[in-house]
């Protein structure tokens, strides 16, 4: 049995300022769980009676009815366990620059933040750039819109026209733009920073005039009638598996 004032806390991450102030965050699913169990502790887990985790370590084990985790969950479907973990401590060194990083410039929905988190693992970039105003990564639906991929990718909020400024000034700086150049047609690097914009507006016009190889994923066939661009997460797939495909 769960406690009312358990409940109430686990209820308070789904805040931001709660989160920040207690450093703490809410996963909600085996697969996700179990992922995060891999790579860090969790100080609490919640879950039904006969479900099954490893490496729970020495975290608070609370086990419930299906009804008393429905009372607990964020999710409409609650999927048998729920777990507190501590925020990540980014690292202080700077990633690889030989490497393909992803740079988020104002990326709002936590369904795109969460899924364009498990394209990067999935293509192997392992360090996402975020601009302030970007989704806390920490939000309940963008954890759950990871699948675990959080467990595997590095997240870094920062000042995107500072990081950019830090790089040589013949680094590759690559971005997605309605007057771009054909991604199908462009050389591609193995190495760079790719910046996807705001799901409204683009990339800012701040970030735009840092962009030395600018892209465009064509509509086909070119010309035609259609959309006025593509969702932000199925632009970064698309993108990534175009630089990924040329190495």
């Amino acid at each position: 049995m769960i406690s009312k004032a358990k409940i109430k806390f686990i209820h308070s991450l789904e805040q931001k300022k709660i989160r920040m102030q207690e450093r703490l965050f809410v996963a909600e699913g085996p697969k996700v769980v179990g992922d995060l169990l891999k790579v860090m502790r969790a100080k609490l887990i919640v879950k039904t009676v006969d479900s099954k985790i490893d490496n729970i370590g020495e975290a608070e084990v609370i086990e419930v009815t299906d009804d008393e985790l429905r009372k607990v969950s964020f999710l409409q479907h609650p999927q048998e366990m729920l777990a507190v973990f501590p925020m990540f401590e980014i690292s202080k060194e700077k990633p690889d620059s030989q490497c393909l990083s992803l740079a988020l410039d104002g990326v709002q929905d936590p369904g795109n933040l969460g899924t364009i988190i498990r394209i990067a693992d999935w293509f192997g970039i392992k360090h996402i750039y975020c601009s302030m105003d970007t989704a806390d990564v920490y939000n309940p639906k963008v954890v759950q819109a990871t699948m675990g991929s959080l467990a595997r990718v590095t997240i870094e909020y920062t000042d995107l026209e500072t990081l950019i400024d830090t790089y040589p000034a013949d680094y590759p700086i690559y971005g997605t733009l309605l007057d771009g150049n054909n991604i199908y047609k462009e050389p591609l690097t193995k190495e760079g920073l790719i910046v996807m914009g705001n799901e409204g507006n683009g990339i800012s016009p701040s970030i735009r005039s840092k962009i030395n190889h600018r892209l465009l994923i064509p509509n086909y066939p070119e010309g035609r009638e259609t959309a006025d661009s593509l969702n932000v997460a199925i632009a970064t797939a698309i993108t990534c598996n175009e630089f990924r495909r040329r190495q």
